[in-house]
């Protein structure tokens, strides 16, 4: 028989959103707990540099939270920007995906991810770009209404096995909202390859028409 988690993720509001690429990401993260934890949460930022390879995930930070008593508890992470030198030049513009994860006793329970669309504001810049990106005119638009939840059994200490419980809804970025779906990994990487290929066949389609006109 399984229990309960003992941690239940209620809100999760992105802030500042959308901004320029060089901002901070923000997240107000309200969780409650069942009871008294014996140990700290560890909360992380990933950022999904490239489809192509984890080697690219960048954590943009770690946050160690606690000690937690049982009730509601609300805290904002903030962590920098990605490094734009550890993202291959191919993957800066259009669709890529940041994570929330947090882990107990240096076990993953919970892994929230969005998409996020990278892209310039000012129009001739999305009609031309330049050969390499300009990262001060650069806006992030994380897509904070369609959270998808990948969730993990794990072994809090006090049973056997607990799962990890999430309510249905969500709201929009600039509102509490609360979690629903769940997002498997090779989901992930499937939808970024996707974007991937679309762009190249755009790509593809502009040489075509060019060596028309020529």
């Amino acid at each position: 028989m399984t229990e309960m988690a003992q941690v239940n993720i209620m809100n999760v509001v992105v802030k500042d959103n959308p901004c320029l690429f060089k901002h901070p990401f923000q997240f107000e993260i309200t969780f409650e707990c069942s009871e008294d934890l014996a140990e700290d949460l560890e909360w992380k930022i990933i950022y999904v540099g490239s489809a192509e390879s984890e080697e690219y995930d960048q954590t943009l930070d770690t946050v160690v939270v606690g000690p937690l008593i049982a009730g509601r508890h609300m805290f904002v992470f903030e962590a920098a920007p990605p490094d734009p030198q550890k993202i291959p030049r191919e993957d800066v513009i259009g669709v890529t995906v940041v994570l929330l994860t947090c882990s107990y006793r240096r076990q993953e329970f919970i892994r929230v991810g969005y998409y996020v669309n990278n892209e310039y504001a000012d129009q001739e810049l999305k009609e031309n770009p330049p050969p390499d990106p300009d990262f001060d005119k650069l806006q992030r638009n994380i897509l904070a209404t369609c959270p998808r939840v990948t969730r993990f059994k794990i072994d809090w200490g006090d049973s056997d096995v607990c799962t990890f419980k999430c309510n249905n809804g969500f709201e929009s970025s600039n509102k509490p909202g609360i979690f629903e779906g769940v997002w498997p990994e090779e989901e992930k990487r499937k939808q970024q390859e996707e974007e991937k290929k679309r762009r190249r066949e755009t790509e593809a389609s502009n040489d075509s028409v060019q060596m028309m006109v020529e």
